[in-house]
């Protein structure tokens, strides 16, 4: 997004904070109609050109998109959208990725609120890895082809009843709608949505054996030290790495794995 429509967004998930924090609030609910908007404003060019014209006044995008929505979806919802439409974007196509976005940070602050918010980042971080080795799951599961709703219950059957009730919900919702990604990357975009709102980075570890919680807590403590941040630990397998540790932290990679050592010491030997 280019800078209109960024602080756009910004303002949108200022709203949505304010609500999710509000007591009573059905988080959940807004989240679903804010899905059902995106999915609507996606296939509709011309909706989204008219709730974003710049020859409209902000009031009337509003007014236009309160009439619409009316009845259709829950008042906070509807409030929330109306709002961005008053916003001023970049591209048309801007706002129904923004109310997408929103439709997750809604999700992922019902997780929050249930105190599963770590669990969902672990298990989007798992699946993620899962369709990176499943070619032909990855495949099914974006072929645009299919439809959504038999790719959906392609979900149903692979995660109904093993995950919490929010990555089930996010992992449907990007399979029907995935907007032009993939959805490994979809997955890898909400994991990073998701650290955000802890304000925390997400550190990539690759380590040949599985590390244990003094293991993990300590690399987290240095690492919290480096960046003065939280840092969420994703720890994949690897036996190739024979030993050791690769961290990424965004394009920082700190590479102290005992294969790494072996190339760089045949290749001073080579040379």
């Amino acid at each position: 997004m280019q800078g209109a429509s960024r602080e756009a967004l910004a303002a949108g998930a200022d709203r949505l904070d304010a609500l999710t924090s509000a007591p009573g609030a059905d988080i959940a609910a807004v989240a679903d109609d804010l899905s059902a908007v995106a999915v609507a404003f996606g296939k509709d060019a011309s909706l989204r050109r008219m709730l974003t014209d710049p020859a409209r006044q902000p009031a009337q995008r509003a007014d236009i998109a309160t009439a619409l929505l009316a009845g259709k979806i829950g008042a906070d919802a509807a409030a929330l959208v109306a709002g961005m439409a008053r916003s001023r974007w970049s591209a048309p196509r801007d706002l129904a990725d923004a109310v997408a976005d929103l439709a997750v940070r809604a999700d992922l602050a019902v997780a929050e609120r249930d105190g599963k918010l770590d669990d969902v980042e672990d298990e989007l971080f798992r699946l993620s890895r899962l369709l990176d080795s499943n070619g032909e799951l990855a495949l099914a599961l974006a072929d645009g082809r299919v439809p959504a709703d038999k790719r959906v219950a392609l979900v149903d059957g692979l995660l109904s009843g093993k995950v919490d009730v929010t990555t089930y919900r996010l992992v449907g919702r990007l399979v029907a709608a995935p907007r032009g990604r993939s959805i490994s990357a979809g997955l890898t975009e909400i994991g990073k949505e998701a650290a955000a709102r802890r304000q925390r980075l997400i550190a990539y570890v690759t380590a040949a054996v599985p590390m244990t919680e003094q293991q993990r807590d300590r690399l987290a403590a240095v690492l919290k030290r480096l960046y003065g941040r939280q840092v969420h630990l994703n720890v994949d397998l690897d036996p190739a790495v024979l030993g050791g540790l690769s961290v990424r932290v965004g394009d920082e990679v700190v590479d102290g794995t005992v294969a790494t050592r072996l190339g760089q010491a045949q290749r001073q030997l080579a040379g």
